[in-house]
């Protein structure tokens, strides 16, 4: 506890020392918050300049080092971190000297300067003149040992963008994703629409909605769980090959692979069966990856959080729910017909399966392969044949009517894809 309000303490001290810098910048004729500056390069693109060259770029203070007539900063922005050296005989006495007075770590500031590389070889940029931007009136986490609490990361995700670049990038990434996804429906004649988030009926999966009040109309109306229903419509009002980029709603548990709000993709494509759409999304995947990641081999973390290499190279395997289930438990679920001679089968296996009773044939089924085979899938899988009590709603498979022509894509363990 004593610890607690020490750090507190300190927090509030700095906080009162940056205050009266803020008064300091004011009473200077210094606007503390500028409303522009023109930024002419980011901090990545200067590191792949030529040494000589003048540079005009802006970021946040994150480290800063007075050496007495010299001063190194660390200058970041959300593409990278470049050294910057302020010198005493550049800037000026009375201007390095305000300089030493105002700037803080957290700070934003515009820098004009020329590249060099310091005695150790580390490319900088000379400041030849800066521009005050922005002040920072609380601290940044200790840069040491960084910003590592979940709670704090998720809850204030500016600190984690600022303390963690692995965070900037999968935000980076994610963005670059779905980029790239929209243009490859794009070329692949796919027209992209927009369908309501607000619906009268939730529908398109099972899962329990979230539910609010339309005041206008004065009904009660539901965040959509997924954009199914409409897109579907669409094909039937005449559109052949369409998608969505849709933010979505359940109102369910949260763990690793779902959150109560999301984004999932669906697509349709007329006159395609399951087998086709199987390898339009092998190609989508593949075409994406390899062009943002530049390998189809890279690390996935699997559902004991442990970092697993994974290989995406074509072809993927296919394999039937039935087949895959014989294979890693020894049960043929087409000979146990009933949900009573299944549950037997499972006993003499040894294998435990929570609730096991409650469960109907089809969510027995579903309960086994999550127990005894998905996280034994690594590399790309394409699971087929679901058995129709396991998903009622699909199109029966012309040659056997007991099972369906439905897909789902399994990656390290993670269900990927789900296609109907």
């Amino acid at each position: 506890m004593e610890n607690n309000k020490k750090v507190a303490t300190n927090g509030n001290n700095e906080r009162a020392e940056r205050i009266k810098k803020l008064d300091l910048l004011k009473n200077s004729g210094i606007i503390p918050y500028a409303s522009k500056f023109d930024k002419k390069q980011n901090l990545l693109e200067i590191r792949s300049m030529e040494i000589g060259s003048q540079v005009q770029t802006a970021g946040r203070i994150i480290l800063f080092r007075d050496m007495g007539r010299i001063t190194f900063c660390h200058l970041q922005d959300f593409w990278g971190k470049t050294q910057i050296v302020f010198k005493e005989d550049v800037l000026g006495k009375e201007k390095y000297r305000q300089m030493i007075k105002i700037l803080d770590i957290g700070d934003f500031i515009g820098v004009n300067g020329e590249i060099f590389n310091t005695n150790k070889g580390e490319l900088s940029v000379l400041v030849e003149n800066f521009s005050f931007l922005s002040k920072a009136l609380r601290p940044l986490p200790e840069k040491w040992h960084g910003l590592k609490d979940l709670e704090i990361m998720y809850r204030k995700r500016y600190l984690d963008f600022i303390m963690n670049e692995e965070t900037r990038n999968r935000f980076k990434f994610r963005s670059d994703f779905i980029w790239e996804l929209r243009n490859f429906y794009r070329d692949n004649g796919f027209d992209e629409i927009e369908t309501p988030v607000l619906c009268n009926t939730p529908s398109g999966a099972l899962a329990k909605p979230f539910k609010t009040h339309h005041n206008a109309l004065d009904i009660d109306v539901f965040l959509r769980i997924a954009p199914e229903i409409y897109l579907k419509e669409a094909i039937i009002g005449g559109y052949e090959k369409i998608f969505e980029v849709a933010r979505s709603f359940r109102n369910e548990g949260i763990d690793p692979s779902h959150l109560q709000d999301f984004t999932m993709v669906e697509h349709y494509g007329a006159y395609w069966d399951f087998e086709m759409n199987m390898d339009f999304t092998e190609k989508m995947f593949t075409t994406l990856i390899s062009k943002l990641k530049g390998s189809l081999q890279f690390e996935i973390m699997n559902r004991d959080g442990e970092m697993v290499k994974v290989d995406f190279s074509s072809p993927w395997k296919r394999v039937s729910f039935r087949e895959l289930l014989i294979k890693d438990c020894g049960i043929d679920i087409d000979k146990e017909e009933t949900v009573e001679k299944l549950r037997l089968a499972i006993r003499e296996k040894n294998i435990n399966i929570d609730e096991m009773e409650k469960l109907g044939r089809g969510n027995l089924i579903d309960a086994l392969y999550k127990e005894v085979s998905r996280k034994k899938l690594v590399d790309p899988v394409f699971l087929i044949n679901h058995p129709i009590d396991v998903s009622p709603l699909a199109r029966r498979n012309d040659d056997n009517p007991m099972v369906t022509d439905r897909f789902q894509l399994v990656v390290n363990g993670w269900e990927i894809v789900n296609a109907y």
